[in-house]
């Protein structure tokens, strides 16, 4: 495949290197943060030279290895209620208050940090707002292209349309970005269908195909064979466990034994709950609570057991694992319309709560059908999975001057 490498040739009289910020608003789960990371180290490896800030609000930024030449700078943290309001993490602070202080740090960091490329992860006016007086004080400057990323799927789209609406992120994205990066195929889901975009922003929006997972090398795996079970962030992951131990506690010759990732969001109660259920299978399920090097866990697995977020749908793709997914359908139907997708083109195998049941006979029968299901692999389409080399080629033309071309 091939690499694109980026300079820096605009017209800048201190040559200096290429600088791309990063903006993940992180108020749940690991999702935004992982993407931004993937594409900041595919971006610094295509340009020994350049470096990337990637901006976040996630609570375990800084759990994970960051590529050479790429930094994070912590927002102060929000959390999202159960009733879909908002809270600070900041004690003794208002979530309006949280949110100026982020607005202010954001635009200070990108005004010192001056960078090339601003890539801008699925809101385009940022979490209430805060992106807005950063994207003003960039476009008066001129001198930094701003990118909007969005993932293969957003939501129903008549949901995405009020919500885009109320937050004023079709006039944003009208009126503030260069480019807009789908990582995703249009021929898979096009999540932009229930958008009043212009022409002339669907004529700048490119199609980068998935993110690919590094395919590198990676540690000791456990001893094979097993079947790795994650819930992502884990946030919104126990039922999912819940089923899979249930399985494992009704059938006693439930193969292959089980590797848990609990992620880092699913605790207290909870987890402690879980791990005396675990201890009680005697070996057949062993977990962990958070692993930042998962790509171990998933080049030695027989298959895998997950729910449907953009990030474990490519580390399934890159690994290329059979994988029976377990998609969550509240607050969004975000990972049911990923999974139901992929299931029709072949390339997983969904478990739908409202067409299969949740019991633990039909966790039992998805986790024995992995071993004859055959890997997403053998349904690939062209350009699946060249996401990160799409990016380090659209970056490159950004870098030199050269206007995005959607036929390119």
């Amino acid at each position: 495949m091939t690499v694109h490498t980026i300079s820096n040739t605009t017209a800048d009289e201190t040559s200096r290197a290429p600088r791309v910020m990063l903006y993940s608003h992180d108020t749940f789960g690991l999702g935004h943060l992982r993407r931004s990371r993937a594409l900041a180290g595919a971006i610094t490896a295509a340009d020994p030279t350049a470096s990337a800030l990637i901006l976040t609000g996630s609570p375990v930024a800084g759990r994970f290895a960051f590529p050479s030449r790429v930094d994070h700078v912590r927002l102060p943290g929000v959390i999202k209620r159960s009733d879909g309001s908002y809270a600070s993490r900041t004690m003794g602070m208002s979530i309006d208050e949280t949110a100026n202080l982020r607005a202010g740090l954001i635009r200070s960091t990108a005004e010192q940090y001056d960078p090339d490329v601003l890539i801008v992860d699925k809101e385009p006016t940022g979490f209430r707002g805060e992106l807005m007086p950063t994207l003003d004080m960039l476009k008066s400057r001129g001198r930094t292209r701003l990118v909007l990323g969005l993932r293969d799927v957003l939501d129903e789209p008549e949901v995405l349309a009020a919500e885009w609406k109320r937050k004023g992120a079709i006039h944003a994205t009208e009126s503030f970005y260069d480019e807009l990066w789908v990582y995703g195929l249009r021929s898979i889901y096009d999540p932009t269908s229930g958008l009043d975009l212009s022409p002339a922003v669907q004529a700048r929006t490119h199609w980068t195909g998935y993110l690919r997972r590094d395919l590198g090398s990676v540690g000791e795996a456990p001893e094979p064979p097993y079947v790795l079970i994650t819930p992502g962030g884990g946030g919104d992951g126990a039922a999912m466990v819940d089923l899979v131990l249930a399985a494992y506690e009704r059938d006693p010759d439930l193969t292959p034994r089980a590797v848990l990732v609990y992620g880092p969001f699913l605790s207290g109660e909870t987890r402690v709950a879980f791990e005396a259920r675990v201890e009680q299978l005697n070996g057949r399920v062993t977990a962990v609570g958070f692993e930042s090097e998962i790509e171990t866990l998933f080049a030695g697995a027989q298959g895998v057991v997950c729910m449907g977020g953009y990030n474990t749908f490519c580390e399934v793709l890159s690994f290329d694992k059979p994988a029976v997914i377990v998609p969550r359908t509240t607050p969004r139907l975000e990972q049911w319309i990923r999974a139901s997708r992929a299931e029709q083109l072949g390339l997983i195998a969904m478990l739908d709560e409202n067409r299969d049941g949740m019991t633990p006979e039909t966790m039992i029968r998805a986790i024995r059908s992995l071993a004859q299901q055959k890997p997403p692999s053998a349904a690939f389409t062209l350009g699946l999975l060249d996401g990160l080399d799409y990016v380090t080629h659209r970056v490159a033309k950004l870098l030199s001057g050269t206007k995005s071309e959607a036929a390119e």
